[in-house]
C-alpha cells in the first residue's frame, strides 16, 4: 500500500485499541514501524493525533499513512477464509431471529466473536455464511467473551449496522443473562454497584473494582434457585456495560464466582464431582431493542449444552421464571 488511505471503524471495532486495530487490519505492520507512525503524527483518529491505547469508536476515521509491504508480501491465508458447506449449516443453524435489517444468532460456548493472535475460528470469520444471497456481507453490532454463549446481533447492512450501533450507545439496548454461581449470595435480589477498570498483569488485561478511578458500573440480579450452599442459578441484567462487568460483580459484589470462571474466581469458580465445572457457566438469555423495522424486538436463546446438563445434575428446574428484573420500556 503507498498510498494515503482514510478508514471508518466499524461497529464490530467498537472499543478496540487503536494498535489492536492495525494489527487486525494491517498484519504485515511491524510493532516498531507503527509506534514511529504514532510517534510522528502520520495516524489521525477524526484528524487528531492520536496513541496506541486509544480506544477507537464506530464511525471514526482514522488516516493511515503509507505502509510498505515489503518485496514478496501476500495477505495472509486468514484475511479470505473459505467456508465448507457443513460449517454454513452449522452456522445457519445458530439464528433464533432473521429479518430485514437483523440477524440474531445463539453464539456457542467457546467461540471468539473476532479473530486475533492465535484465534482461527470466530463469528466475524463466518459472516459470509449468514449473508443468505444478500450483496452486503453481515456486520457484528457487539461482542460477546470466548467462553459465553447467548444472543448476538448481527446487522444485515452497513446502514442497518450504524443505526444499531447507536441503539448501544444510546443505552436502549437490554441484556438478560443467566449464570450458575458458585455459593448461595444474599440477598436473593438486588443491584450491585462496584466501580470497575482495567488493570494490565502478567496474564493480560483483567477488570478490578476501582473505587478511587474506576467507572461506574451497575448490574441487577435476581436468584432463581439454589442448590444448598453448593451452586446457584442467578439472573443478571447489566445496567452499564462494562468489560467483564458481570463476571467481576459476581465475585466481587455477591462473593460467588461464576461457576467455571477461573480467570476472576480462582479455584473458587470449580465444584468438585461436578463434571463441567471448569467451564464458563455464563449465558446471554436474552436481548429486547428498538426494531430498525418499528416496535421492540426481544429474542431468547436457549443456554449451552453443558449448563443445561449442570442444571440437571444439581436438580434445577428446566425452565426457570426469566422475567427481567428492571422494567425495559
Amino acid at each position: 500500500m503507498n498510498q494515503v488511505q482514510t478508514l471508518e471503524v466499524s461497529p464490530a471495532e467498537d472499543g478496540m485499541r487503536l494498535d489492536r486495530w492495525f494489527k487486525v487490519r494491517f498484519p504485515q505492520l511491524g510493532h516498531g514501524k507503527l509506534q514511529k507512525m504514532l510517534r510522528t503524527g502520520q495516524v489521525r483518529v477524526d484528524g487528531g493525533r492520536a496513541k496506541a491505547n486509544l480506544r477507537i469508536e464506530t464511525a471514526q476515521l482514522v488516516r493511515v499513512p503509507p505502509i510498505d509491504d515489503g518485496p514478496g508480501w501476500q495477505p495472509t491465508a486468514s484475511v479470505k477464509k473459505r467456508i465448507t458447506a457443513e460449517e454454513q449449516k452449522e452456522v445457519q443453524s445458530w439464528v433464533v431471529h432473521q429479518d430485514d435489517h437483523l440477524i440474531v444468532i445463539n453464539k456457542p460456548a467457546g467461540l471468539a466473536a473476532q479473530g486475533g493472535s492465535g484465534t482461527k475460528k470466530h463469528v466475524d470469520g463466518f459472516l459470509e455464511a449468514l449473508q443468505f444471497n444478500r450483496d452486503e456481507r453481515p456486520r457484528l453490532v457487539h461482542r460477546l467473551d470466548k467462553d459465553t454463549s447467548g444472543v448476538m446481533l448481527i446487522a444485515r447492512s452497513r446502514k442497518a449496522a450504524a443505526w444499531y450501533a447507536e441503539v448501544f450507545k444510546s443505552k436502549e439496548a437490554h441484556k438478560l443473562y443467566w449464570a450458575l454461581v458458585v455459593g448461595a449470595p444474599r440477598p436473593r435480589e438486588g443491584l450491585i454497584t462496584l466501580p470497575l477498570s482495567k488493570q494490565l498483569g502478567v496474564g493480560g488485561e483483567r477488570m478490578v473494582v476501582d473505587q478511587e478511578t474506576g467507572k461506574f458500573a451497575r448490574t441487577a440480579y435476581r436468584i432463581l434457585e439454589s442448590a444448598g450452599q453448593k451452586v446457584s442459578w442467578v439472573a443478571f441484567q447489566p445496567v452499564t456495560g462494562r468489560t467483564h462487568q458481570i463476571r467481576i460483580h459476581s465475585f466481587e459484589g455477591l462473593g460467588a464466582p461464576i461457576l467455571g470462571d477461573g480467570k476472576y474466581g480462582g479455584e473458587e469458580a470449580h465444584v468438585a464431582g461436578l463434571a463441567n465445572s471448569k467451564k464458563m457457566h455464563l449465558h446471554a438469555r436474552a436481548i429486547q431493542v428498538p426494531n430498525m423495522a418499528g416496535g421492540t424486538l426481544e429474542v431468547y436463546a436457549p443456554p449451552a449444552a453443558h449448563f443445561i446438563e449442570s442444571c440437571r445434575f444439581l436438580g434445577f428446574q428446566a425452565q426457570p421464571e426469566y422475567d427481567w428484573i428492571l422494567e425495559t420500556d
